[in-house]
């Protein structure tokens, strides 16, 4: 696989697709864009990358029970470099913490907020990649 290019903070790190049929979309995206599907376990079931050329541009997870009042969804999130310290912040600026901030193993934390416009944006902090 091609290096994975460093998330820059502030920018739009990572894009997610939660879908109820992940089966189709998997095929759609593969064969409207190119895009490598691969799928990976997770503790909450199976997590699916997409590549183009070996780096990965988005990733797609089934939608949970707690999700069914939610549409299918891209979902994209702003790389932070503290997304406590981010977070912290929100509600003075007059947005609201929609999923606190929580831990993705080996990934990194990430926290989902709605701006004072009522939208939604996750936002992510990553471990730090070894060298």
């Amino acid at each position: 696989m091609a290096e994975q290019p460093e998330p820059q903070i502030g920018t739009f790190a990572w894009n997610e697709l939660a879908t109820r049929n992940t089966a189709e979309c998997k095929a759609f995206y593969s064969d409207l864009l190119g895009w490598e599907a691969v799928d990976m376990d997770m503790p909450t079931g199976t997590y699916t990358l997409f590549q183009q050329n070996g780096i990965n541009v988005g990733g797609m997870m089934g939608m949970t029970a707690e999700m069914e009042h939610l549409p299918p969804h891209w979902m994209g999130y702003i790389a932070v470099a503290d997304i406590d310290a981010t977070i912290a912040r929100v509600e003075s600026l007059g947005g609201k913490i929609l999923y606190p901030a929580t831990d993705i193993p080996t990934v990194g934390r990430f926290a989902l907020i709605q701006d004072p416009g009522g939208a939604a944006i996750a936002l992510i902090t990553f471990v730090p990649m070894e060298q």
